[in-house]
């Protein structure tokens, strides 16, 4: 398991870790197989999405905030009640297949951490299992 650190810039921050997902899986010599992604937090998450056009993470993070407003009355007394929500909503894992020694993305897909209750330290783990 190798477990690295990415700091969010605000509150909701959308940030591109494909590049150090991709490294940990070339540095881990598995050919064939799956890349496991978590993250160990309740108000952030894992997508796998575009990243060519960064405009779709400022869509992403617009239409999850109306989805799931900062201040709706929730009952939970820390004040964080959407950024749960989101990170349920969008999940704490991705699984990415690995053939060639290379993850198995899309053209035009990227491995994001989302922070939803930032900024913060994040932490990212990353497991290359072979089979």
């Amino acid at each position: 398991m190798d477990t690295f650190t990415v700091r969010t810039r605000g509150r909701t921050d959308l940030v591109d870790i494909t590049s150090r997902v991709a490294q940990i899986v070339a540095e881990s010599g598995v050919r064939e197989g799956v890349c496991l992604v978590y993250v160990p937090h309740t108000t952030a998450a894992v997508t796998i999405n575009e990243n060519a056009d960064p405009t779709v993470r400022q869509d992403i993070e617009m239409e999850l905030s109306k989805i799931v407003p900062w201040s709706d009355g929730y009952a939970h007394s820390e004040g964080n009640s959407a950024a749960h929500i989101k990170s349920s909503l969008v999940g704490c894992s991705e699984a990415i297949p690995v053939s060639g020694g290379r993850l198995t993305l899309g053209t035009w897909q990227g491995v994001y951490l989302c922070e939803f209750d930032g900024s913060r330290n994040r932490q990212v783990m990353v497991k290359v299992m072979a089979g």
